[in-house]
């Protein structure tokens, strides 16, 4: 299962302002939305089930208006991109963020800048 699925059922729900969104479990999942949780995307997400697991995720909305604004998608099943941390540019001029799947875990693109690392890149968000 991809991240793919996840990001677009994120947006998909702030689009039809509904408060939460399901999906099923996984670990390299739980990562990203941790990520988006630090960085105030989403409220919160819970883990449920015994064997089949799956993630209630609560949107974040400010006075009404969805924390996340759009996504754009960069690495699919198909085709990885994958990027060194010199060509991990700003998002919508430092408005948003850039997600990485890197040797330390999901980073965003200044904390790859930073730490010199760099990896596959997932996708903008802002």
């Amino acid at each position: 299962m991809s991240v793919i699925d996840l990001i677009i059922r994120i947006k998909n729900g702030y689009m039809a302002k509904i408060e939460y969104v399901s999906t099923p479990h996984s670990k390299y999942r739980e990562a990203v939305l941790l990520k988006l949780k630090e960085l105030g995307y989403i409220d919160s997400f819970e883990v449920s089930g015994e064997i089949l697991k799956n993630i209630e995720i609560k949107l974040r909305y400010i006075d009404g208006v969805p924390a996340l604004t759009d996504v754009k998608l960069y690495s699919k099943p198909g085709k990885r991109i994958y990027t060194p941390y010199r060509d991990v540019k700003k998002v919508k001029g430092g408005m948003g963020y850039a997600l990485l799947s890197s040797s330390k875990g999901i980073v965003t693109g200044a904390q790859a800048r930073k730490d010199r690392v760099g990896g596959e890149l997932l996708f903008h968000v802002w």
